[in-house]
């Protein structure tokens, strides 16, 4: 048996300092959500000022789980901002795990949240803010190799299938389109590491998560376009698992956003390249900064001081 022999062996991202002192100090929570046909348990890592009503969420990739964002949630939660970092349980409709995210924010009572969503955790975030369009919970959108068309994924196997293949087969055509061969030192530790992590999934949760990546379902552009909202969009230069075609997609859905151009980074850049996906974060949510949709605790002095200096003059 393999498995026992590789626990020593663990990736050099899972043996490193960083993701020891994430797992140290962050615990991982457990909030379950009340739907019509019972309860439903999302877990999720919540670093950073309890204060804060309109923290930055991360909704993780297919074959990842909350912790492939410890590298943002160790920086970004040290510098002052509120990060969540969730893990969705089954829901086998897009819908269905919108209803479910809406009923985590109100049970965590959060007034609106910014979005940072890698690959289906992306086209899911883009879901959140089409399906909350009257309530508008969502104030801002960052996306990292996201799309906005299921169908984008042409050789996936038929959705009656999906629910019957077992687990080792979906983690095999997962693998499939992750990168072979020569690749540059953080870029390969961050394949191990998604690797190690798609490995250690229930295999529940994964079916249902590859099964809403193969359900077709699209967003709505004007749903999203009416709510004005502030977009980021991660432009990865090298080699990744989108095609040109649905990058321009991503391109003409939002041309307002901002561009966060990594020459490279691979699939994984919130692994692979941390420092500059994070600088891009904290430049991205710089413009909510002392307002109401702060992801930081910057609101009440702010608003405090500026009554007193009104007052002066």
């Amino acid at each position: 048996n393999n498995n026992n022999n590789n626990k020593d062996e663990r990736s050099v991202y899972h043996s490193s300092k960083e993701y020891q002192s994430f797992r140290s100090s962050i615990s991982q929570k457990k909030v379950i959500v009340q739907h019509e046909d019972g309860e439903k348990v999302w877990r999720l890592y919540d670093y950073g000022p309890r204060e804060v009503k309109c923290p930055l969420l991360f909704l993780p990739p297919v074959s990842g789980s909350a912790d492939v964002f410890y590298k943002q949630m160790m920086s970004l939660g040290s510098f002052g901002i509120r990060c969540i970092a969730v893990d969705s349980p089954v829901y086998w409709t897009h819908e269905s795990w919108c209803e479910g995210l809406l009923r985590l924010i109100d049970t965590m009572c959060l007034d609106k949240v910014h979005i940072m969503g890698a690959s289906l955790g992306g086209f899911l975030a883009q879901k959140f803010a089409e399906y909350t369009e009257k309530d508008r919970r969502v104030k801002s959108l960052l996306l990292v190799n996201a799309f906005t068309d299921t169908t984008v994924f042409v050789n996936m196997p038929a959705l009656a299938l999906i629910k019957l293949m077992p687990t080792f087969m979906i983690r095999r055509s997962i693998l499939a389109n992750y990168p072979d061969g020569a690749l540059e030192p953080e870029i390969a530790n961050s394949v191990d590491f998604m690797v190690e992590r798609l490995a250690a999934m229930d295999s529940a949760v994964l079916t249902s998560r590859y099964y809403l990546n193969a359900l077709p379902g699209y967003v709505q552009p004007q749903a999203i376009a009416s709510q004005n909202m502030s977009v980021m969009v991660f432009e990865v230069m090298d080699h990744c698992c989108l095609s040109d075609a649905v990058k321009l997609e991503m391109n003409k859905y939002y041309p307002n956003a901002r561009m966060a151009q990594l020459k490279d980074g691979g699939n994984f850049p919130y692994l692979s390249r941390a420092e500059e996906v994070n600088m891009f974060i904290k430049v991205h949510l710089q413009q909510f900064a002392k307002t109401r949709f702060s992801a930081m605790d910057d609101f009440e002095t702010s608003a405090v001081e500026d009554a007193s200096t009104a007052a002066e003059k």
